[in-house]
């Protein structure tokens, strides 16, 4: 081990550790060590706290990183709304504020809103910029992991390479991420909810229909931001629908949350969207039950591809329409259509996360870059 930087990411790794366990992991001499830990607690990215119990000799303070260290402007874009929140670095929502703007209004108005927002987020909570380590923002689309622009985003006009990561530094003069807002999730319900998991999905059904992806503990986006990307896999025999991307036959025009509501306008109980949707199933609504539990059936058929390819451990439902019917419909038709092999430890829940999970992942996202080894040993050199 290089520097306290690498001592920092077994700290993260491992949750706490005693300075003994820093000495049998790393196998580096106690000063090594003393000097290493002694760097990181001066520096405020780590804190002593509980004891641990030892057969002999006297307890030992638990080393934990200081998820207190710095702030996260979180900014979660949906297709109907923004959610704008100030997060601590595990996701903890201390302040937060929605916007009524739809990802169709476009990139200008949105990222202008999501600017003044934080502004005013950070003036009230009186946080300074340089308490503020990212602004981390999830979108409705695939995005380029080496330029952090939207990837040809199918529900997204107006978006596509559009540079938000220098819009929003321009406004705010903070590092900018950006995340597809299901791999923003399946990352926040790993960490939360699924620590040990060495494969997990997490299936996104709002208004469109996404898969995020968790392997070995890091979110996988696939060569250029498209990896679970389901939506637009074709449905055979239902060529006659049109999606929002211009196709025909996609999966999200078969059993998205907007086919749904469009399915109850058509029974005479007015929707527009997956939110209403969500109401309705909220309500018990029995006609929204069974169209939710027949699109899940629709969207198991092919999360069963899915399962037999990554074979996870968890399939981890979410976005307006989960709900007991989703979980329901998923199971029916993915079991059958999976290899055995594939589902024989595969556990498919409901989030218990909700939001949250979005918020938890773009702090973790933020954490990994900008309190990577890297980048801490070179702050503390400048230090």
């Amino acid at each position: 081990m290089s520097g306290p930087g690498e001592v920092l990411d077994l700290i993260r790794e491992r949750r706490a550790l005693t300075r003994g366990d820093v000495l049998d992991v790393t196998g580096m001499s106690r000063m090594t060590v003393a000097t290493r830990i002694d760097a990181l607690l001066d520096a405020g990215l780590i804190v002593e706290s509980g004891t641990e119990r030892v057969a002999a000799g006297r307890p030992s303070r638990r080393l934990e990183f200081n998820t207190a260290h710095a702030f996260v402007v979180s900014a979660n874009v949906d297709t109907t709304h923004t959610t704008v929140a100030l997060t601590d670095l595990a996701g903890e929502v201390v302040a937060g504020e929605r916007i009524e703007l739809a990802v169709a209004d476009g990139p200008d108005r949105t990222l202008n809103a999501i600017a003044e927002t934080a502004q005013s987020l950070l003036g009230r909570e009186q946080v300074g910029r340089d308490r503020v380590a990212a602004i981390a923002l999830s979108i409705p689309g695939p995005v380029d992991p080496d330029s952090d622009r939207p990837s040809q985003p199918p529900i997204m006009p107006g978006w596509d390479a559009y540079p938000i990561p220098d819009h929003l530094n321009g406004a705010l003069g903070v590092p900018v991420l950006v995340s597809n807002d299901a791999d923003a999730a399946a990352l926040g319900e790993q960490r939360a909810a699924h620590p040990g998991s060495r494969a997990l999905c997490f299936l996104k059904v709002s208004s469109g229909i996404g898969t995020g992806i968790v392997l070995g503990g890091k979110a996988y986006r696939g060569t250029d931001g498209g990896a679970g990307d389901i939506g637009h896999v074709k449905i055979a025999g239902h060529g006659d629908l049109l999606c929002q991307c211009g196709a025909r036959g996609c999966l999200a025009a078969v059993a998205s949350g907007r086919a749904v509501a469009r399915a109850l306008t058509d029974l005479g109980k007015p929707a527009a969207s997956a939110s209403d949707v969500g109401a309705y199933l909220a309500d018990g609504d029995p006609d929204a039950s069974r169209l939710t539990q027949e699109a899940g059936r629709v969207i198991g058929e092919v999360v069963a591809t899915v399962v037999s390819l990554l074979n996870p451990s968890e399939v981890v439902l979410g976005g307006m329409l989960a709900s007991p019917p989703l979980l329901a419909g998923v199971r029916e038709t993915l079991y059958p259509r999976s290899l055995p092999r594939a589902t024989r430890h595969l556990t498919i829940s409901q989030s218990t996360l909700g939001e949250k999970a979005t918020a938890v992942g773009l702090a973790a996202m933020v954490v990994e870059r900008e309190y990577s080894a890297v980048a801490v040993n070179a702050a503390l050199t400048r230090g």
